[in-house]
């Protein structure tokens, strides 16, 4: 049925085929019409050009004002920032410069502590040395008593022991009283 269908409609293509030729006539136009016409376009041309020139005048004046503003914000900014970058830097030099004398201060003051240090341990050591210098004294004369108490005990020892035969001696012997 697809078949009969399709060669339907081909064999209708050929035998419906018509040439078909279109011609539009067109109204007689004179060439003065042609010349008022061409006139009337460079008119509007020109017009338009005016307007584009406008447009352009306008549009760069637009350009150039934006832009002037645009410097002029950007000179505001600028002269702030400075501002502040000023500011900023002397109240770091202000800081760092208060550091700098505490820095200082503390230094001299742990320089008069290690300086009363020295004087205390000065003094502590020159003490150790007299009591040690005492106390080696106070040895020697006691070395050099014991020494000479020991020559007179031992001279002591000697007369006692000389005294003690003596009386011996002198004793009657044992059985006699």
């Amino acid at each position: 049925m697809n078949k009969i269908l399709s060669a339907i409609i081909l064999i209708s293509f050929f035998i419906l085929q018509h040439t078909v030729i279109a011609v539009e006539t067109a109204p007689r136009i004179s060439d003065r019409e042609i010349i008022e016409s061409l006139a009337e376009i460079r008119g509007n041309l020109k017009r338009l050009d005016e307007k584009l020139d406008t447009v352009d005048k306008s549009l760069n004046k637009r350009i150039d004002d934006l832009d002037s503003n645009l410097n002029k914000r950007i000179d505001d900014l600028d002269s702030n920032l400075n501002k502040r970058i000023d500011a900023l830097d002397s109240k770091l030099n202000k800081r760092i410069d208060d550091l700098r004398t505490d820095i200082n201060s503390r230094f001299e003051e742990v320089g008069n502590r290690f300086d009363t240090l020295q004087w205390t341990l000065g003094l502590f050591i020159t003490i150790a040395l007299v009591i040690f210098g005492f106390v080696l004294r106070m040895q020697w004369q006691m070395h050099r008593r014991q020494t000479q108490m020991e020559t007179i005990l031992e001279t002591q020892r000697e007369e006692l022991s000389f005294i003690k035969k003596l009386i011996e001696k002198f004793q009657p012997p044992r059985g006699v009283l």
